[in-house]
C-alpha cells in the first residue's frame, strides 16, 4: 500500500521522474533532520524491541544524506519489521509475505531515480521469500535490502525461523530445532550480491555508517542487522554484542585497515592458506598487516569472514564484507530499451499486440 502521512487508505502512485510529493509531504528546502522522516503514526513494537533503534538509525541517516522524501520508497513484506513503511515519511508499500524484493524490483525498474529500500526479517526474507531475495541479489538491481535477524518468528509468536539455532526450543520446535540455520551473509555472497554487510541494532554510529555506504552503492546492497527480540528470543546476540564483551568478540571490518580486535587491538586475524588464524600481536605490529579490502573480486576472504563466528574461539565479523562494482540491472534494462528505440523508433502498442506473426488454421 502506498501512503503518505495523512492517509493510510488507498494507494497513491509512486512519483515519476518529475517527482511530486505525496499527501503530507512537500519538497523541503534546507537541511533535513530525523523528525522529517517520522510520520504521525504511533510506533507499535514491543517495548525494548531492536526495531526502534533501527528506525531511528534509518531516519537519522536519510536526513544526513539529504535524501528527498518524495524520491524514497520503503517496501516491506510480513513480520514485525514490515511495519517500517508506516513510520517513514516517504512513499511505501506494505506488501505480502516474502514478496517485497519482487515489488521493489518493479518500482526500481519503473523509475530508476528512486531510492528503493526493502525492509524484511529473517523469516520473511529467507523462508517464503528466499527465492525472490537471491534473484534480486544476483541481478544486482539497485535495492537496499535491510534484513533484521532476531533468529525467531516474532509477529506470529515465537516459532523457529530459518536462522534459529540447531536445537533451539521454540513454540514450533519444543524439543529443539532439527534444522541447520542459514548464514545470511554466506547466502548473499553465494547469490552474487555486490554489497554485503552486517551491523547491530543498538550500535548506532556503526549502523549509520553501513547504511550510508549502502545508499551510495550502485546495485544491490544486502545488510544483515542483528536485532534482539525481547519477548521470544531475548539475548540471542549477547555473546557477541554485549557491551562488556564487544572488544573480544567482534572483528570490526574497516576498509584499508588490518583485521585486528581485542583490547587495544592485541590480536589479529590472518588468512594462512585460506584458513583464518588468530595471532597475538603488539600494537606497533598492526601497521605491517595486510589491510582489509571489501572490493577484492576474488571473494574468498569475504566468504571466510561471513562464517567466522561459527569457528570455536573466533570473533564475529561486523561491517562491510563485500563492495564491488558491476553493472546495475536497471541500467542494463533501460540501456536495452533505449537501444531498441534508437534502432526501431518509438514503440507501437497496437502493433505489438497484433503481433508480427499472426496465426491462422
Amino acid at each position: 500500500m502506498a501512503h503518505g502521512t495523512e492517509s493510510r487508505e488507498g494507494a497513491s502512485a509512486v512519483p515519476s521522474s518529475g517527482g511530486s510529493a505525496h499527501a503530507g509531504t512537500s519538497p523541503q528546502a534546507g537541511p533535513l533532520n530525523r523528525k522529517d522522516f517520522a510520520t504521525d503514526q504511533d510506533v507499535r513494537w514491543c517495548p525494548g524491541c531492536g526495531d526502534y533503534a533501527i528506525l531511528n538509525a534509518v531516519q537519522t541517516t536519510f536526513a544526513a544524506l539529504g535524501l528527498p522524501r518524495e524520491r524514497v520508497v520503503m517496501i516491506s513484506g510480513i513480520g514485525c519489521a514490515s511495519r517500517f513503511p508506516y513510520y517513514m515519511n516517504t512513499f511505501g508499500f506494505h506488501t505480502i509475505h516474502g514478496r517485497a524484493p519482487a515489488i521493489a524490483t518493479g518500482v526500481k525498474l519503473a523509475n530508476p531515480e528512486l531510492s528503493v529500500w526493502v525492509v524484511t526479517g529473517d523469516g520473511d526474507a529467507l523462508s517464503i521469500g528466499g527465492n525472490h531475495l537471491i534473484h534480486a541479489l544476483r541481478r544486482n538491481i539497485g535495492l537496499k535490502i535491510l534484513m533484521f535477524n532476531n533468529r525467531i518468528y516474532g509477529l506470529t509468536k515465537g516459532q523457529a525461523s530459518p536462522t534459529s539455532l540447531a536445537g533451539q526450543k521454540t513454540k514450533s520446535t519444543p524439543h529443539g530445532a532439527a534444522d541447520h540455520p542459514f548464514n545470511p551473509l554466506a547466502l548473499a555472497l553465494g547469490a552474487g550480491a555486490s554489497f554485503v554487510a552486517r551491523a547491530v541494532d543498538v550500535m548506532a554510529p556503526h549502523l549509520r555508517s553501513v547504511l550510508e555506504a549502502a545508499a551510495a552503492h550502485p546495485g544491490s546492497a544486502f545488510i544483515e542487522i542483528l536485532q534482539n527480540c525481547v519477548i521470544f528470543n531475548d539475548g540471542t546476540w549477547d555473546h557477541w554484542v554485549e557491551r562488556s564483551q564487544r572488544d573480544e568478540h567482534l572483528l570490526m571490518l574497516e576498509p584499508g585497515r588490518p583485521l585486528v580486535f581485542g583490547a587495544g587491538g592485541s590480536r589479529a586475524l590472518v588468512l594462512e592458506g585460506g584458513k583464518p588464524v588468530i595471532r597475538e600481536i603488539a600494537s606497533e605490529t598492526a601497521a605491517s598487516l595486510p589491510p582489509w579490502d571489501p572490493a577484492d573480486e576474488d571473494g574468498s576472504a569475504a566468504n571466510t569472514l561471513a562464517r567466522l563466528e561459527e569457528r570455536e574461539g573466533f570473533p564475529m565479523a561486523l561491517g562491510i564484507l563485500r563492495a564491488v562494482r558491476r553493472p546495475a540491472y536497471e541500467d542494463v534494462v533501460h540501456g536495452q530499451l533505449e537501444d531498441v528505440a534508437r534502432r526501431k523508433g518509438p514503440g507501437d502498442l497496437a502493433r505489438l499486440l497484433a503481433g508480427s506473426e499472426p496465426w491462422s488454421r
